[in-house]
Formats: structure tokens, sequence, C-alpha cells
């Protein structure tokens, strides 16, 4: 046979093996470089995987003035393999490895690292940098030995997905710190393997349905993967992308691990044709997380499961799913939350393969803004009661979690708090009492790490201790045994739901006898059972119903679902606290409702809603200049009540532009007392609590010394009069960096003299020049950083009644009085009245106009 037409005849074969595995969804990486740092000649792993000598590789250049290899000198025994571990690449000075590829490609970047003493070398000097060629930054000060030591592993896998420089390179950069004396650089193997664009769709941005999120050209870290409900899935067995697949069950949060099951041997997977199916691998698909068989306990509680991640980066949050039991539409039917917020509702896998045994995957994009205490992802699944579907459950095959870098090109975050961590182990289950420290913040932040026996337990251990440290809050406490759901955004991350219980067992006989108690019949009637037509808002405690009880009086009545972020403690402060005050500016509790495992709150109807419906984000007309300035003010009036007027003082907590109502005569109203503290004493000068409260807003003094003054309120109003001033929210996430926190963006304008850039465009013209710069300074006093420095509340209400005054002459041409003129307003004015226990029994001359409540409209809560 001639020899050429042998060779064509094999390599005709080869290449319809290509095209079978093409056309078949395979994936065939066109680079594979695994580089074992440090070694002389090309050694295998465990997995018969080989790696090349970092020294020797024709594939890779190394430029570096000082490196040097080296072996550990202790090989410990959970490492999997000796290669790439046990040699290293040591750096003294800044060096770049270089690595030739396919520029058409995204590449996984691998980073292994074993910290150990090398060279005589300590690993607890070693803090370095490592950068690509195109200015991204993937780590910063990184200490393989302080992660290790936190997360009790012996090695550190860092996982990145990166875009080659257009000259078909990619290039790291390693750097010693120069924070750190005699630090060095180290890595013992690097992976560089071509991948598929996974990211190759949107993914909607959770709270903001009209925003997508593109990785596009950026970078990926790989922050967390998991097979969930099945197991430890190694890279030999995830096709040729070579990932690592861990268990989830170290994240469940609480009690709530439902149920897990695999496919039986006859269930074939079927890939939709045209889909790849290198997303994950079969062993992910075959095996799932359900709640379980009984529906009266999975609809009291989330499926949830927490991850603790890097503030001020966007995520991607991609779920897996393959419905291996349910044959039809509307059988298992869900509601998916991310950090208390709806990502999906109504998910139906059924619904959208149309099969069973076909794998899919959704993607959801979180922004977690730089905000005291929000280091976590929740990410919780409930049945959907709205689908009325046959099984009240919910499914989960895989999940994977990926922060995308920031527009700096960053994605490095910062080392784990070992101290911390090892505080939170040495903790007995049953202490009680033990607040959080205000420098505490633990970052356990495991990627896509080896490990996965011992870091699974660690992780498990740390977490349970976490949350129940975060439980124990002794100034908090509402004495009750409660269920615990998934967490949200208030920044102690508990929730609660009420089982069956009596008004009494819960509320002071004072509140009972000053509240009307609706018997749950009462409450069907008012709302016809609860019918969906008459929902007016949805909020972190639940549905929002306009009511009629007493033949004709209108109501907004607020019920809890077993999905809420909020709990007892909130409903039952929300009642003491509204039963004993009475303000024309703030609201009036009707009542309330505590049977059959409810927890409903009565109030009188709002006739317009919320503060933030009328400034932005609505179809409602705009409020005027004038209008925002009356609505202000009336806010500023029930805070000042609270913080003087009261036989104790109030602080609000949650001070924000959904819980400033306003009635149908345009009177503003405080609401939602759910996380009110009552104030320091003539003996104090704080109440030291753990920190609560709402993005954007939280006063930074409070959440570093956990330290509770009114002034907090006065920070978070500051917040409020900026945002009815811009029209914008507190935080958005879709802006530039630097503007994205209002205050933070305000405050800067505000100090370049550039603030009226910013300004409501609506108001254009229509602000007199002399009431902007007072409101203004007004506003900007309150941010100021020490609470020391602002303003009380009633010298805020002081100021913006003479900017009112300075308005008010500019609209009519008559000049006004100079500001000395201005009387202030006193502590208990307008209807003051503080009717359990301050001596006066006296009610409000404007009992009947009254608000609703915080989550009126706004569909988020807190």
């Amino acid at each position: 046979m001639n020899p050429s037409s042998g060779f064509l005849r094999f390599l005709h074969i080869i290449l319809l093996v290509l095209a079978f595995c093409v056309s078949d969804g395979a994936y065939v990486p066109s680079d594979e470089i695994l580089l074992d740092c440090g070694s002389s000649s090309e050694a295998a792993d465990a997995d018969g995987r080989k790696w090349l000598a970092d020294s020797t590789s024709s594939k890779t250049t190394l430029t570096s003035k000082d490196s040097t290899p080296a072996t550990a000198v202790f090989q410990d025994p959970s490492l999997p393999s000796d290669v790439p571990y046990m040699t290293a690449r040591i750096f003294s000075s800044e060096s770049t490895y270089r690595f030739a590829v396919n520029k058409s490609d995204r590449h996984w970047l691998r980073l292994h690292f074993y910290p150990s003493t090398y060279n005589g070398l300590p690993p607890e000097n070693s803090y370095f940098s490592v950068s690509t060629g195109d200015g991204i930054t993937l780590l910063k000060n990184f200490s393989a030995y302080v992660t290790a030591k936190a997360l009790t592993q012996a090695y550190i896998i860092k996982e990145f997905s990166i875009l080659p420089s257009s000259d078909g390179s990619i290039s790291l950069t390693f750097t010693p710190s120069d924070k750190y004396n005699a630090s060095f650089a180290f890595v013992n193997g690097i992976e560089v393997i071509s991948m598929p664009d996974i990211f190759d769709q949107p993914a909607q941005l959770v709270g903001f349905s009209d925003q997508d999120v593109e990785v596009g050209t950026s970078a990926v870290l790989t922050m967390y993967r998991l097979n969930v409900g099945g197991q430890y899935v190694p890279p030999n067995n995830d096709s040729s992308l070579s990932r690592t697949w861990y268990d989830d069950s170290p994240y469940l949060y609480g009690a709530g691990f439902g149920v897990t099951f695999a496919a039986g041997n006859d269930l074939k997977l079927q890939y939709p044709e045209g889909s790849p199916d290198y997303f994950a691998p079969t062993d992910v698909y075959q095996t799932a997380r359900s709640m379980g068989p009984d529906p009266k306990v999975n609809m009291n509680y989330n499926l949830t499961w927490i991850f603790q991640i890097d503030a001020n980066f966007t995520y991607i949050v991609r779920f897996h799913f393959c419905e291996l039991q349910m044959t039809k539409v509307n059988e298992r039917v869900f509601d998916i939350f991310i950090n208390n917020r709806t990502a999906q509702e109504q998910a139906d896998v059924i619904g959208w393969t149309s099969e069973t045994a076909v794998p899919m995957h959704k993607d959801y994009a979180v922004f977690v803004a730089d905000q005291p205490g929000e280091d976590q992802i929740w990410v919780a699944l409930h049945p959907s009661v709205s689908a009325k579907p046959e099984y009240y459950d919910a499914i989960l095959n895989g999940l994977e979690i990926f922060k995308v870098s920031d527009n700096a090109g960053n994605l490095a975050g910062p080392n784990p708090e070992p101290s911390a961590l090892l505080a939170e182990a040495e903790l007995e289950d049953d202490q009680p009492g033990f607040e959080s420290k205000p420098n505490g913040k633990l970052h356990i932040i495991t990627r896509a790490a080896g490990g996965a026996a011992v870091a699974s337990v660690a992780l498990a251990i740390f977490l349970v201790v976490y949350q129940r440290k975060k439980r124990t809050d002794v100034n908090d406490s509402a004495g009750g045994n409660w269920l615990p759901l998934y967490g949200g955004n208030s920044y102690t991350g508990n929730s609660t739901v009420s089982g069956k219980s009596t008004a009494s067992s819960h509320l002071s006989n004072l509140a009972a006898a000053n509240c009307r108690y609706f018997s749950f019949p009462e409450i069907k009637k008012a709302t016809k059972s609860f019918d969906e037509s008459l929902v007016i808002g949805v909020g972190g405690f639940g549905k929002v119903y306009k009511g009629i009880i007493d033949e004709g009086t209108k109501v907004a009545i607020k019920r809890s679902n077993p999905s809420s972020e909020q709990g007892v403690n909130e409903f039952q402060t929300e009642i003491e606290m509204l039963s004993k005050l009475r303000h024309k500016h703030l609201v009036s509790l009707i009542g309330f409702c505590e049977e059959n495992g409810e927890m409903i709150l009565v109030y009188d109807y709002m006739g317009h809603g919320t503060l933030r419906e009328h400034i932005y984000k609505s179809n409602k007309p705009p409020l005027s200049w004038k209008q925002r300035l009356e609505i202000c003010i009336g806010a500023a009036r029930g805070l000042h009540y609270l913080h003087t007027g009261a036989r104790y003082p109030i602080i609000h907590r949650d001070v924000k532009t959904t819980n400033i109502l306003v009635d149908e005569n345009w009177v503003a109203k405080v609401s939602d007392f759910g996380l009110s503290k009552t104030g320091p004493t003539m003996n104090q000068s704080h109440v030291s609590t753990v920190v609560k409260g709402s993005f954007g807003y939280l006063d930074p003094e409070y959440f570093r010394r956990q330290q509770l003054t009114d002034k907090s309120d006065v920070y978070s109003f500051g917040v409020v009069l900026f945002e009815v001033l811009c029209a914008r929210a507190a935080l958005n996430p879709s802006l530039p960096r630097e503007q994205v926190s209002l205050a933070d963006w305000a405050l800067h304008c505000q100090k370049k003299g550039v603030l009226g850039d910013i300004v409501d465009p609506l108001l254009e013209g229509k602000i007199s020049p002399e009431c902007l710069k007072k409101f203004a300074e007004t506003a900007e006093m309150c941010l100021l950083e020490h609470g020391v420095d602002r303003p009380s509340m009633g010298s805020v209400l002081w100021n913006l009644e003479y900017a009112l005054q300075l308005q008010e002459s500019f609209e009519s041409g008559n000049p006004v009085a100079d500001e000395g003129a201005v009387k202030p307003a006193s502590a208990a004015g307008d209807g003051d009245s503080f009717v359990a226990g301050s001596g006066t029994g006296e009610e409000a001359d404007a009992l009947t106009t009254t608000a609703v409540f915080s989550q009126l409209v706004h569909p988020t809560g807190r």
C-alpha cells in the first residue's frame, strides 16, 4: 500500500473523529499548558496529567532577574499529588511568565500555591501581587500562607478566566509586596487552558429588571463551583475543561438541608440540538437537592446557601438545572432569591426544557456594594405559591459563582483573617450573648481550591459557628424560639418566622391594650381572602394588601410570608413602638393579627405611597421642589420627635425614602419601626448593638464602632436629602465605581462646587440658589464622618424650614428675613404625644391622618 495513501486514510479518520466530537457538543481546547514551576523535568500528577518543567518548556518564557527553583521541605499528607506542589519558583523581584496561545479563545488560568518553607524562606513572609500584561490585577498583597491557614487547607488554587492580549499571549507578572520586609513571591503550578466562551450571554442584574451584565472582555475569578446534592467531582471527570466541583453541604444554612437524589441508571441526559455539553459535567446534572416531600415543611423554610465573598464587585451566579423526576409543566415551581431580592419568579425547569433529563443553566448578576457587613451572597429557593404547582418543592443540580473584574481591571480581594476564624471555632455552642466585633469581618473566601474534604469540614464548622454567633445578640433578642430563614439586606443576615402563637405570648399587655386585635377571619374578609388584585406592594416582610374594615374604612394590611427576611423581632418591635407613639408625622398602627402561624399588621391606607415613587422609577408626576422640601420637613419633624419628644429617645435605624410615606394631603410620615431601638439614657453616650440598616444609608461610624446614637439617623437622613435633590437611588451599581454610592458622589460634587451637575434635571431653574446652597450644606453636615460633628435633627429641621422660606421668597419675589428671624421647631409640636408611659395620656389631633409602612411600594424591602 502506498504510504502516502495510508497517511491520508489515517488523517481522514482523525478528521471524522473530530467532526463527530464537534457535532456531539464536545469541546477540544486549542491550548493546554500545565507548568510545574521550579521543576527540571516533565512529570505527571495523580490524575495522569502531564506537567512541563518551567525551565525547559518551549511554550513558555520566563523573564526574571531574581528567580530560583526550590523544593518544599515537607509534603503535607493532604496534598493530592507531589506534582506540581513539591516544587516552586521563588521570585525576589518582579518576574514575568509569557505563554504563547490562541488569541481568539478565552483561557482558564489556574495558579497553584503550597505555602511551605522553600530555600529556608518562611512562608509567612510571602506577600505578593499577580497581574496580567493587559493590566488585570489578579492578586494583590496576597498571602497563600494566611489564606491556607484561615481555610485550614494545605494548598490553594485560584482559577481565573481571561482573554489573551492582542498579540496572542498571556503574561503573568509576579511582584513581591513592598509593604512587608523580606517579602517574596512564589508559585507551584500554572495551568493555561483554552476554554469555550461560557459567558456569551448577558445575565440579568437582580433587582434591576431593565439592566443586564455582560462579561465581555472582563476577567473572571471562580469563587465557588458546587455539585449540589452530589459528591466531589475531580478535574479528570470534567471532560476537557478540567474543573473541580465540590460538595454543597458545607454552605447550606440552618437545618434546612432538604434531600438529595440521583438519576436512575436508565435515565440518560438529553442535550438540546446544537447545545454544548461543556457547561457542567454529567455527574452534576445527574444529582440534585430538593426541599423534600412534605409541602407543609417546605412552605415554612427556604433551601438556602451562604457564600463569603468580597464586597464592591459584581458577581455572576449560575444555576444548573436538570429535572430528574417531574414530567409535566407546573408540577414543581419555585422562586429564586439572591441576597433577598427576587431573581426569578415561578421557575419551572420542565417549563423551560419541555422534557425530563434535559440539562440547562440560568445566569443572574448581583452587585455586592462596599457596605458594612456586606461580604456574603445568600442564595435561596422557595416554592412558588402564586403558581399553585402540584408539588410545593424546589430543585437545584449545580451552582457556580464568578467574580467579575471592576472598571479598573481589578479582581483582587483581601486575605482572610485567621485570628477571627480561630476565635469563632473556639466558641462553645451554648455561649449566649456573643456580639459581633467591629473589625471581625470574616472573609471565608473559598475559591475553586484543592483539599476538598478538609475544606468542606472546616468551612462547615466556621459557617455554622459564624451564623450561630450572628444570631445571638442580647440587645436584639426576641426571646422566642423561631425557625431561621434566609437573610437579606439587613446586616445581621438573620430572619425568623412565627409559628402558631397568640398575641399575649410576645407583646406586653400595654402594647396589646393600645392596639386592636384582628382575628384571622376578619383579615381574610378585609382582603377578600388575600386576593392578588388587592396587592399594593411587596417588601421584605411580605405582601401588602389594600383592605376594607368596619364597613368602609380603607386600610393597608401587611402580611408576613415564610420567605420573609424579617420576622418576629421586627413584628414585635413595630407593635411595641407604634402602640406608644402618636405624632402627625409618624405612622399610626390600627392593629395586628397573630394566629394560625400568621403575622399581620394593619395600618390606615396611605393615599400617595412612598416618597421614593414620586422622585424616580415610577410613572407618577414628579414633585415640585417646594413639595419635596415640605415632605423632608415633615419627615424631619417625625424623627426629631422620636429623638427628643418621647420619654426615652428612640433611634429609627432604617431611615430611607421608602420609609417616608405621604398621605392624601401630602403630609409626610415616618414608617417602619421594626429595627427601632431605645436610645441612650442621660448617663450613656450610645447604645452598643449589632449593626442593622439598609444599603447606602448606613452610618459608617455606627458600623465601625457598633455604637448607636441618634446621629446615625441623621446620617441616613442626609442620604435621603441628596436622594430627593438628585432623584437617584442611594446605590446604583450600573454607574461608574465612584458614582455608585450617592452619599460619596454627592459629597465629592459638593466639595468640587459642581453639585448642580447632578441635581434632578426636572428641577433645573426652579430652585432658589440660596435655597439650594442651604439645603446642600445641611445634607453635607448630616454626612460628616464623625457623629459628634453632625447636627441634631432639630438643627436639620431648622435649616430645612429656613430653606423653604428662601424658596417661597424666590417663587413669590418677596425677600426673606435674615436667618435669625426663623424660629426653630419645638420638640413636641405639631400634635406630638407619647401615649404609653409618657405621663400625658394625650393623643394627637391628627390620628386619622396615618401612614402605611416601609415596603408599600419598594419591592426589595431592607
